[in-house]
Protein backbone atom coordinates (compact mmCIF):
# COMPACT_ATOMS: atom_id res chain seq x y z
CA UNK A 1 0.00 0.00 0.00
CA UNK A 2 1.28 3.51 -1.09
CA UNK A 3 1.19 5.90 1.61
CA UNK A 4 0.51 9.71 0.87
CA UNK A 5 3.53 11.63 1.22
CA UNK A 6 2.84 14.26 4.02
CA UNK A 7 2.50 17.96 3.01
CA UNK A 8 5.65 19.79 4.49
CA UNK A 9 5.33 23.96 5.47
CA UNK A 10 7.26 24.46 2.09
CA UNK A 11 4.17 23.21 0.20
CA UNK A 12 1.88 25.36 2.38
CA UNK A 13 0.22 28.45 -0.23
CA UNK A 14 -1.62 31.42 1.84
CA UNK A 15 -4.53 32.81 -0.30
CA UNK A 16 -3.60 35.17 -2.49
CA UNK A 17 -4.55 39.08 -1.60
CA UNK A 18 -5.01 41.40 -4.45
CA UNK A 19 -2.29 44.36 -2.84
CA UNK A 20 -1.65 45.65 -6.19
CA UNK A 21 -5.54 46.09 -7.48
CA UNK A 22 -6.24 47.77 -3.60
CA UNK A 23 -4.14 49.94 -3.71
CA UNK A 24 -5.36 51.38 -7.18
CA UNK A 25 -8.69 51.66 -5.93
CA UNK A 26 -7.48 53.72 -3.06
CA UNK A 27 -5.49 55.84 -5.16
CA UNK A 28 -9.04 55.91 -7.44
CA UNK A 29 -10.93 57.05 -4.65
CA UNK A 30 -8.80 59.70 -3.28
CA UNK A 31 -8.43 61.25 -7.02
CA UNK A 32 -12.48 61.65 -7.59
CA UNK A 33 -12.58 63.17 -3.88
CA UNK A 34 -9.66 65.67 -4.48
CA UNK A 35 -11.83 66.47 -7.62
CA UNK A 36 -14.89 67.04 -6.21
CA UNK A 37 -13.07 69.42 -3.61
CA UNK A 38 -11.76 71.42 -6.27
CA UNK A 39 -15.30 71.46 -7.95
CA UNK A 40 -16.90 72.70 -4.61
CA UNK A 41 -14.64 75.28 -4.28
CA UNK A 42 -14.40 76.62 -7.68
CA UNK A 43 -18.85 76.52 -7.54
CA UNK A 44 -19.17 77.95 -4.19
CA UNK A 45 -19.04 80.96 -2.89
CA UNK A 46 -15.67 82.31 -3.09
CA UNK A 47 -16.41 86.41 -1.46
CA UNK A 48 -14.77 86.87 1.64
CA UNK A 49 -16.56 88.35 4.74
CA UNK A 50 -15.67 91.61 3.11
CA UNK A 51 -16.78 90.99 -0.34
CA UNK A 52 -20.16 90.19 1.30
CA UNK A 53 -20.29 92.68 3.35
CA UNK A 54 -19.52 95.32 0.35
CA UNK A 55 -22.20 93.50 -1.47
CA UNK A 56 -24.85 94.21 1.10
CA UNK A 57 -23.83 97.53 1.93
CA UNK A 58 -24.35 98.38 -1.74
CA UNK A 59 -27.65 96.67 -1.77
CA UNK A 60 -28.51 98.74 1.38
CA UNK A 61 -27.79 102.13 -0.56
CA UNK A 62 -29.64 101.09 -3.34
CA UNK A 63 -32.63 100.15 -1.47
CA UNK A 64 -32.31 103.69 0.56
CA UNK A 65 -32.47 105.91 -2.44
CA UNK A 66 -35.30 103.58 -3.94
CA UNK A 67 -37.40 104.42 -0.51
CA UNK A 68 -36.23 108.26 -0.76
CA UNK A 69 -37.64 108.02 -4.27
CA UNK A 70 -40.49 106.76 -4.20
CA UNK A 71 -41.91 109.96 -2.35
CA UNK A 72 -41.41 111.63 -5.46
CA UNK A 73 -43.07 111.71 -8.68
CA UNK A 74 -41.82 110.04 -12.38
CA UNK A 75 -38.70 111.44 -13.83
CA UNK A 76 -39.41 114.32 -15.98
CA UNK A 77 -37.96 118.19 -16.46
CA UNK A 78 -38.58 120.08 -13.57
CA UNK A 79 -41.15 122.60 -14.04
CA UNK A 80 -39.31 125.94 -14.58
CA UNK A 81 -39.83 129.48 -14.60
CA UNK A 82 -43.27 131.00 -15.57
CA UNK A 83 -42.95 132.00 -19.20
CA UNK A 84 -45.08 134.52 -21.09
CA UNK A 85 -45.65 137.82 -21.29
CA UNK A 86 -44.73 140.22 -18.30
CA UNK A 87 -47.65 141.25 -16.00
CA UNK A 88 -48.76 144.87 -16.64
CA UNK A 89 -47.82 147.39 -13.91
CA UNK A 90 -50.89 148.80 -11.49
CA UNK A 91 -52.32 151.91 -13.25
CA UNK A 92 -50.03 154.71 -11.73
CA UNK A 93 -46.93 152.37 -11.08
CA UNK A 94 -43.91 152.48 -12.76
CA UNK A 95 -40.89 150.11 -13.92
CA UNK A 96 -37.55 150.81 -12.14
CA UNK A 97 -35.06 151.89 -14.32
CA UNK A 98 -32.72 149.29 -13.97
CA UNK A 99 -35.51 146.54 -13.47
CA UNK A 100 -33.98 143.84 -16.28
CA UNK A 101 -36.12 140.69 -17.58
CA UNK A 102 -35.90 137.21 -15.72
CA UNK A 103 -33.75 135.20 -17.89
CA UNK A 104 -34.40 131.58 -17.65
CA UNK A 105 -31.45 129.35 -16.48
CA UNK A 106 -29.50 127.08 -19.61
CA UNK A 107 -27.94 125.10 -17.57
CA UNK A 108 -27.64 123.56 -14.28
CA UNK A 109 -29.68 121.42 -11.48
CA UNK A 110 -32.77 123.83 -12.83
CA UNK A 111 -32.39 122.18 -16.13
CA UNK A 112 -30.46 118.96 -15.85
CA UNK A 113 -32.03 117.48 -12.94
CA UNK A 114 -35.20 115.89 -13.69
CA UNK A 115 -38.34 116.19 -11.96
CA UNK A 116 -37.68 112.81 -9.71
CA UNK A 117 -34.13 113.66 -9.32
CA UNK A 118 -34.58 117.72 -8.07
CA UNK A 119 -37.42 116.28 -5.37
CA UNK A 120 -35.09 113.69 -4.19
CA UNK A 121 -32.71 116.18 -3.77
CA UNK A 122 -34.92 118.30 -1.77
CA UNK A 123 -35.18 114.94 0.54
CA UNK A 124 -31.89 114.16 0.93
CA UNK A 125 -30.90 117.96 1.67
CA UNK A 126 -33.20 118.03 4.84
CA UNK A 127 -32.07 114.97 6.63
CA UNK A 128 -28.20 114.90 5.76
CA UNK A 129 -28.14 119.31 6.63
CA UNK A 130 -30.63 118.09 9.68
CA UNK A 131 -28.27 115.39 11.07
CA UNK A 132 -24.46 117.59 9.87
CA UNK A 133 -26.02 120.58 11.73
CA UNK A 134 -25.51 118.72 15.73
CA UNK A 135 -21.62 117.91 14.87
CA UNK A 136 -19.70 121.37 16.75
CA UNK A 137 -16.49 120.14 15.47
CA UNK A 138 -16.91 118.55 11.86
CA UNK A 139 -14.28 116.73 11.10
CA UNK A 140 -13.98 115.14 7.77
CA UNK A 141 -14.31 111.21 9.77
CA UNK A 142 -17.22 112.54 11.99
CA UNK A 143 -18.79 114.04 8.65
CA UNK A 144 -18.03 110.35 7.17
CA UNK A 145 -19.19 108.93 10.27
CA UNK A 146 -22.40 110.42 9.48
CA UNK A 147 -23.27 109.98 6.02
CA UNK A 148 -22.48 106.50 6.85
CA UNK A 149 -24.98 105.86 9.31
CA UNK A 150 -27.72 107.84 7.16
CA UNK A 151 -26.48 105.05 4.23
CA UNK A 152 -24.46 106.76 2.23
CA UNK A 153 -21.42 104.72 1.21
CA UNK A 154 -18.12 105.42 0.75
CA UNK A 155 -17.91 104.95 -2.72
CA UNK A 156 -20.34 107.25 -3.50
CA UNK A 157 -18.96 110.37 -0.84
CA UNK A 158 -15.88 112.26 -2.48
CA UNK A 159 -13.41 115.50 -1.67
CA UNK A 160 -13.97 114.82 2.13
CA UNK A 161 -11.78 117.79 3.30
CA UNK A 162 -11.47 120.05 5.78
CA UNK A 163 -10.87 124.39 5.20
CA UNK A 164 -11.02 125.72 8.61
CA UNK A 165 -13.87 124.98 10.53
CA UNK A 166 -15.61 123.27 7.30
CA UNK A 167 -15.64 119.87 6.04
CA UNK A 168 -16.45 119.89 2.52
CA UNK A 169 -17.97 116.59 0.29
CA UNK A 170 -19.88 115.53 -2.84
CA UNK A 171 -22.39 112.89 -2.91
CA UNK A 172 -22.67 110.99 -5.84
CA UNK A 173 -26.35 110.26 -5.83
CA UNK A 174 -27.07 108.89 -9.56
CA UNK A 175 -29.17 106.35 -10.02
CA UNK A 176 -31.43 104.97 -12.70
CA UNK A 177 -30.15 107.23 -15.07
CA UNK A 178 -30.21 110.52 -13.43
CA UNK A 179 -27.64 113.41 -12.49
CA UNK A 180 -28.12 114.18 -9.32
CA UNK A 181 -25.40 115.13 -6.51
CA UNK A 182 -25.21 117.12 -3.44
CA UNK A 183 -22.17 119.11 -2.46
CA UNK A 184 -22.28 120.03 1.06
CA UNK A 185 -20.02 122.44 3.58
CA UNK A 186 -20.76 120.72 7.46
CA UNK A 187 -19.91 123.71 9.63
CA UNK A 188 -22.54 122.93 12.53
CA UNK A 189 -25.39 125.57 12.20
CA UNK A 190 -24.04 126.58 9.27
CA UNK A 191 -23.95 123.58 7.81
CA UNK A 192 -25.59 123.69 3.70
CA UNK A 193 -26.43 121.14 1.58
CA UNK A 194 -27.03 121.99 -2.51
CA UNK A 195 -27.92 120.35 -5.35
CA UNK A 196 -25.43 119.94 -8.37
CA UNK A 197 -24.83 117.93 -11.34
CA UNK A 198 -22.80 115.34 -12.39
CA UNK A 199 -22.02 113.27 -15.92
CA UNK A 200 -25.11 111.08 -16.90
CA UNK A 201 -21.84 108.15 -17.34
CA UNK A 202 -18.38 107.77 -16.02
CA UNK A 203 -16.20 108.42 -13.22
CA UNK A 204 -18.12 111.12 -10.96
CA UNK A 205 -17.34 114.54 -11.49
CA UNK A 206 -19.05 117.57 -9.88
CA UNK A 207 -19.06 120.52 -12.17
CA UNK A 208 -17.95 123.86 -10.14
CA UNK A 209 -15.80 122.22 -7.92
CA UNK A 210 -13.06 119.93 -8.41
CA UNK A 211 -13.66 116.83 -6.50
Amino acid sequence: MTSTPALTSTDTRSPRRPRPVLALTVLAALALAACGTEKTSADGPQGSPADVAGVQSDAAFTEMLGDIAQQCPASAAPEGPPSGPAQPLPPGATAPADAMEPVAPTAGPEVELNARDWCASNLHEERITQALTDLADPTPAEVRTVLNDLGYIDERIHGLERSGTTTRFFLDLRDQGGRLCLDGSAAGEDTVVDKCVAPATGPFKAAGREV
